[in-house]
Protein backbone atom coordinates (compact mmCIF):
# COMPACT_ATOMS: atom_id res chain seq x y z
CA UNK A 1 0.00 0.00 0.00
CA UNK A 2 1.65 3.65 -0.49
CA UNK A 3 2.90 5.41 1.38
CA UNK A 4 0.56 9.09 1.72
CA UNK A 5 2.83 11.90 0.67
CA UNK A 6 3.82 14.60 3.44
CA UNK A 7 3.91 18.70 3.72
CA UNK A 8 7.24 19.76 4.38
CA UNK A 9 6.74 20.11 8.24
CA UNK A 10 5.17 16.55 8.53
CA UNK A 11 8.73 15.56 6.50
CA UNK A 12 10.40 17.82 9.44
CA UNK A 13 8.42 15.66 11.96
CA UNK A 14 9.13 12.48 10.08
CA UNK A 15 12.97 13.40 9.48
CA UNK A 16 13.49 14.14 13.35
CA UNK A 17 11.72 10.67 14.12
CA UNK A 18 14.47 8.73 12.53
CA UNK A 19 13.06 9.20 8.39
CA UNK A 20 16.09 9.69 5.83
CA UNK A 21 15.39 12.94 3.59
CA UNK A 22 16.26 11.76 -0.04
CA UNK A 23 16.68 14.97 -2.45
CA UNK A 24 16.21 13.33 -5.98
CA UNK A 25 17.46 16.98 -7.21
CA UNK A 26 20.71 16.91 -9.74
CA UNK A 27 23.68 16.94 -7.93
CA UNK A 28 24.18 20.89 -9.00
CA UNK A 29 20.66 21.85 -7.41
CA UNK A 30 21.86 19.93 -4.23
CA UNK A 31 25.11 21.54 -4.40
CA UNK A 32 23.52 24.99 -4.16
CA UNK A 33 21.32 24.21 -1.35
CA UNK A 34 19.36 21.33 0.21
CA UNK A 35 17.12 20.49 3.32
CA UNK A 36 19.13 20.10 6.43
CA UNK A 37 20.34 16.18 6.39
CA UNK A 38 19.10 15.01 2.66
CA UNK A 39 21.25 12.74 1.34
CA UNK A 40 21.33 13.25 -2.93
CA UNK A 41 20.45 10.76 -5.30
CA UNK A 42 19.28 12.24 -8.12
CA UNK A 43 16.34 10.95 -10.04
CA UNK A 44 17.61 13.05 -13.24
CA UNK A 45 20.93 14.08 -14.33
CA UNK A 46 22.96 16.84 -16.44
CA UNK A 47 25.64 14.92 -18.95
CA UNK A 48 29.00 16.18 -18.25
CA UNK A 49 29.61 16.48 -22.22
CA UNK A 50 25.91 17.54 -23.53
CA UNK A 51 24.98 19.34 -20.82
CA UNK A 52 21.89 17.85 -21.24
CA UNK A 53 19.50 16.63 -18.23
CA UNK A 54 18.75 12.16 -18.50
CA UNK A 55 17.44 10.21 -17.07
CA UNK A 56 20.03 8.65 -13.83
CA UNK A 57 20.20 4.74 -14.99
CA UNK A 58 22.07 4.30 -11.44
CA UNK A 59 18.93 5.53 -9.49
CA UNK A 60 17.20 2.34 -8.30
CA UNK A 61 20.87 0.73 -8.31
CA UNK A 62 22.50 3.11 -6.27
CA UNK A 63 18.95 3.23 -4.00
CA UNK A 64 19.09 -0.43 -3.07
CA UNK A 65 22.79 -0.32 -2.21
CA UNK A 66 22.59 2.23 0.50
CA UNK A 67 18.87 1.93 1.90
CA UNK A 68 17.05 -1.33 3.14
CA UNK A 69 13.64 -2.16 1.60
CA UNK A 70 11.70 -0.72 5.06
CA UNK A 71 14.22 2.24 5.21
CA UNK A 72 11.10 4.91 6.39
CA UNK A 73 11.88 7.65 3.42
CA UNK A 74 11.11 11.22 2.67
CA UNK A 75 11.35 11.69 -0.96
CA UNK A 76 12.08 15.24 -2.27
CA UNK A 77 12.68 17.22 -5.09
CA UNK A 78 12.24 20.95 -6.01
CA UNK A 79 8.23 20.91 -6.37
CA UNK A 80 7.62 17.61 -6.07
CA UNK A 81 7.20 16.20 -9.78
CA UNK A 82 10.17 14.20 -9.68
CA UNK A 83 9.91 12.72 -6.51
CA UNK A 84 6.36 11.32 -7.12
CA UNK A 85 7.76 9.39 -9.92
CA UNK A 86 10.54 8.32 -7.73
CA UNK A 87 8.08 7.20 -4.91
CA UNK A 88 6.35 5.13 -7.87
CA UNK A 89 9.40 3.89 -9.27
CA UNK A 90 11.16 2.61 -5.56
CA UNK A 91 7.49 1.24 -4.78
CA UNK A 92 8.05 -0.98 -7.93
CA UNK A 93 11.53 -2.34 -6.80
CA UNK A 94 10.25 -2.90 -3.19
CA UNK A 95 10.65 0.33 -1.18
CA UNK A 96 7.45 0.40 0.96
CA UNK A 97 7.98 3.38 2.95
CA UNK A 98 8.87 5.94 0.63
CA UNK A 99 6.95 9.08 1.20
CA UNK A 100 6.49 11.97 -1.53
CA UNK A 101 6.89 15.05 0.13
CA UNK A 102 4.79 18.00 -1.39
CA UNK A 103 6.33 21.13 -2.13
CA UNK A 104 9.36 19.92 -2.37
CA UNK A 105 12.75 22.55 -1.59
CA UNK A 106 10.66 25.29 -2.77
CA UNK A 107 8.13 24.73 0.13
CA UNK A 108 10.97 23.90 2.38
CA UNK A 109 12.36 27.27 2.06
CA UNK A 110 8.79 29.11 1.56
CA UNK A 111 8.13 27.20 5.16
CA UNK A 112 11.69 28.58 6.80
CA UNK A 113 13.17 25.08 7.90
CA UNK A 114 16.89 24.50 8.11
CA UNK A 115 19.19 24.60 4.81
CA UNK A 116 22.28 23.24 4.20
CA UNK A 117 24.70 24.46 1.74
CA UNK A 118 27.53 22.15 2.68
CA UNK A 119 27.41 18.32 2.24
CA UNK A 120 28.13 16.30 4.39
CA UNK A 121 30.70 12.94 3.91
CA UNK A 122 28.45 9.77 2.76
CA UNK A 123 25.36 12.34 1.97
CA UNK A 124 26.62 12.94 -1.58
CA UNK A 125 25.70 11.26 -5.07
CA UNK A 126 29.11 10.27 -5.60
CA UNK A 127 29.61 8.61 -2.12
CA UNK A 128 26.16 6.66 -2.98
CA UNK A 129 27.35 6.03 -6.16
CA UNK A 130 30.20 4.79 -5.17
CA UNK A 131 28.86 2.54 -2.53
CA UNK A 132 26.68 0.78 -5.22
CA UNK A 133 30.00 0.41 -7.53
CA UNK A 134 31.61 -1.55 -4.10
CA UNK A 135 29.01 -4.07 -4.45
Amino acid sequence: MPVPPLTVTAAVAAQRDGAQYIDVRSSAEYTQGHPAGAINVPLLEGDEDTGQVLPNPDFVRVMKANFAPDTRMLIGCETGGRSGRAVQMLEVFGFLSAANVLGGFSGWRAAGLAVETSTPEGSAYADLLGKADDC
